[in-house]
């Protein structure tokens, strides 16, 4: 073979490429850290992060992303977002950003796509009553962002995770889109064990929002918010929950009233404000245009009672599935679904580490929406509605 054309020279070649586009805030591939030492095609010839995003979109948890609930839930219209498509949305805004910033576009892809893998059928919503159980039956509490780590790094591949480098899972695990932040600065390095003890500090409620290590996580964090903000709000126009003339003049001056208008705005003056600068920020005018305009979707959106109508009986399904399969297992039924969709094949080692209740949360969390209420009993099994 051409010693040009080996896949370690072509490997260096790329990485030689980035090492001349990228800037100096940027996480360099070369710098990539992985929990286990490996020998994979995928790996000899491509850059870490990029296999990293292959490896998420080729997982089994990816392809469930098509039917789980963004914001709205159980509604017949075939235009509301799910959260496949906020993913999308968050990995181009994502991208856009980190491209003109010089930073490194495939960590942010991996960090990206994986972010929200850990959501549970029925969003946030069901996160906290998935939460609620798992508290209660001793696992600790349930976050869907530690989830999204638990899939791809413990339980794909029957087991054996795919082995992702520490920059994405570390990514994944403080994305945290829901807080609120003018400005972000990276956190000090850190490894697998540090990883690992923020990881079981958040679970215990010992700690609640970490900082990404690295600017590429600092931007996917970003770019959830932005992501969202305006996609959330055009859905609830759509279903006439709210009208556009009732978002806070602030935020119509400065952020505009549609979804392509406020990610454009919102996008180009964070990109103003942190080239040249060690932080990620916008100006605190739009800091805190944005800050009102997410008030707003709480109160008239997210909180709003006329879409939340059919959640107690969501939260009775998971209150009977938790049951059944904790049930199920400590009896050892080989004919429960948990057994047969889930544990058959699974790697011994996951077994053994892991809780009756770590087990049930493992598989309820990784259910879509349709599968989950095809275990419900009949009786609890809530109709879509024709939104009028």
């Amino acid at each position: 073979m051409n010693p040009d054309k080996t896949p370690r020279a072509l490997k260096a070649r790329l990485e030689q490429r980035e090492a001349q586009i990228l800037g100096a805030r940027a996480c360099f591939s070369r710098n990539a850290v992985r929990r286990y030492s490996e020998k994979r095609s995928d790996t000899e010839y491509r850059l870490a992060f990029s296999a990293d995003a292959d490896r998420i979109l080729n997982s089994l948890a990816y392809t469930r992303y098509s039917d789980k609930t963004q914001v709205f839930s159980l509604i017949n219209n075939d235009h509301l977002t799910h959260r496949v498509l906020h993913v999308q949305m968050l990995s181009r805004v994502a991208r856009t950003i980190g491209r003109y910033l010089g930073l490194n576009t495939d960590l942010i892809e991996a960090a990206a796509m994986g972010h929200d893998i850990g959501h549970t059928p029925f969003g946030h919503d069901g996160e906290r009553f998935l939460s609620r159980l798992t508290q209660s039956a001793g696992a600790g509490r349930f976050l869907h962002n530690l989830q999204s780590i638990q899939f791809l790094d413990v339980i794909e591949r029957k087991g054996k995770g795919w082995n992702l480098t520490l920059q994405t899972l570390d990514a994944i695990v403080c994305h945290n889109g829901e807080a609120h932040a003018r400005a972000l600065t990276p956190a000090p390095p850190r490894d697998f064990a540090d990883l690992d003890a923020i990881v079981r500090q958040i679970r215990a409620g010992a700690m609640d929002d970490v900082l990404p290590m690295t600017m590429e996580g600092c931007v996917v964090r970003m770019a959830d918010t932005v992501s969202y903000i305006g996609r959330d709000l055009e859905d609830a126009v759509r279903l006439n929950i709210v009208f556009r003339n009732q978002i806070p003049g602030t935020c119509r001056r400065l952020l505009g009233t549609t979804q392509g208008t406020i990610v454009f705005n919102l996008v180009t003056n964070l990109i103003n404000t942190s080239i040249d600068q060690d932080f990620l920020g916008f100006s605190p005018e739009m800091a805190d245009a944005l800050k009102e305009l997410k008030q707003f979707n709480y109160q008239f959106i997210y909180k709003n009672p006329s879409i939340k109508r059919h959640l107690a009986g969501i939260e009775d399904i998971f209150k009977c599935l938790f049951d059944r399969y904790m049930n199920d297992l400590a009896k050892v039924n080989g004919s429960s679904v948990i057994y047969s969709r889930f544990l058959n094949g699974m790697d011994d080692t996951y077994r053994l580490n892991h809780s009756h209740a770590e087990i049930t949360r493992d598989f309820i969390a990784g259910m879509t929406d349709s599968y989950f209420i095809r275990q419900a009993p009949d009786h609890l099994r809530p109709v879509p509605i024709d939104w009028v």
